[in-house]
């Protein structure tokens, strides 16, 4: 029977190379920010639904075709060159130039709708991203500090590293959140 204080062996046998671990790690990433996007889509409103679908569709190369077609033809019609066809928005296609003005004063709106969105997501992200360095910082820290007491309980040459002990100190998160806002200041 192991002592207390021994460690405890997971149920799962650890990934047996870094490579498995890496990818086991970016799969749970990956998962909770698509947990986090998936909750985030399900509470999106009607219009970012729309929103979503129109920026995907006119980015595309049929939105492109679709236009130059629509665009070709009412040139075309409205030029005199399709006989017995009386034009209705005649040379320089004031007409046209007003509906291509609206649609893209619509288009910016939308794309800018989507942009928002997809700024809350990287937000998001981002935010899981800082709270799991601070968690593996914190990890890390202890291990060091497990390992160099196993070191020190096994008797080994114990060289006074300024480094070690350095990389032993928890880590402060809101001095280094005031660095960075005083480096950002300075730059303003």
């Amino acid at each position: 029977m192991p002592p207390k204080d021994a460690l405890e062996i997971p149920l799962v046998a650890p990934p047996t190379d870094d490579q498995e671990l890496n990818k086991q790690v970016a799969a749970n990433h990956e998962k909770m920010v698509r947990s986090y996007k998936a909750k985030f889509d399900q509470n999106k409103k009607w219009y970012d639904r729309l929103a979503d679908m129109i920026t995907e569709n006119f980015g595309t190369l049929g939105f492109l075709v679709l236009h130059a077609v629509i665009f070709a033809t009412w040139i075309v019609l409205n030029a005199g060159l399709v006989p017995n066809f009386t034009p209705f928005d005649p040379y320089p296609f004031g007409f046209l130039t007003m509906v291509v003005s609206l649609e893209a004063i619509f288009l910016a709106i939308i794309v800018q709708i989507s942009i928002n969105r997809q700024s809350i997501i990287a937000d998001l992200r981002q935010e899981i991203d800082f709270n799991i360095n601070v968690r593996a910082e914190s990890e890390i820290t202890k291990i060091l500090n497990i390992v160099d007491q196993i070191h020190d309980h096994l008797g080994m040459e114990n060289e006074n590293d300024e480094e070690l002990m350095a990389m032993k100190l928890t880590t402060n998160i809101e001095e280094i959140e005031n660095d960075i806002e005083n480096e950002y200041k300075v730059k303003r």
